[in-house]
């Protein structure tokens, strides 16, 4: 990320968590402050996200169309121990969950590793659930150093997402 912010124009982010807003801001600003760094804070461009967003009345059943994504990254990417989206979720806290899943999946069984998934993970990375609170949510998402928000969404909400974010 440190050197992203050095020689780059942006980063593209894959499982962004505002939990870890801080994390990420503090290693652009190490980059930013490097010796003959291209860009600073303002110039970046941070692209990234909720990987989700996806409006249900059933929280359960919108991270359910979330768990078999995040079981591949976190339990199928790599190897044990070479798997760079398996260590995003250990820094962000998920270190047994992450351990579990990647588990269940180098054992070649994918349904509990997707069974796996705690919902608070899937809400760490993914906005899923009822309109109302997709809308109190994205409120965090809008106070983190993202500068364009990638989205993926029913196509039927993208206008009232946008909103959203723009309001």
């Amino acid at each position: 990320m440190a050197l992203a912010a050095e020689i780059a124009d942006g980063w593209n982010v894959i499982f962004f968590s505002p939990a870890m807003n801080d994390f990420y801001a503090a290693a652009l600003a190490e980059g930013f402050g490097r010796p003959g760094a291209r860009q600073s804070q303002e110039t970046f461009d941070v692209v990234g996200g909720p990987m989700a967003i996806i409006v249900d009345d059933d929280t359960e059943r919108a991270a359910d169309l979330v768990r078999p994504t995040l079981a591949l990254y976190i339990g199928g990417m790599g190897a044990r121990g070479v798997n760079f989206h398996h260590e995003v979720f250990v820094r962000m806290g998920y270190e047994a969950e992450a351990r579990t899943i990647q588990d269940f999946y180098l054992a070649g069984d994918k349904k509990s590793a997707i069974a796996a998934v705690p919902t608070k993970l899937v809400e760490d990375v993914a906005l899923v659930g009822p309109w109302a609170k997709i809308t109190d949510e994205i409120q965090r998402w809008k106070r983190t150093i993202l500068t364009t928000f990638s989205v993926n969404c029913d196509p039927r909400y993208l206008e009232k997402i946008a909103d959203l974010i723009r309001g």
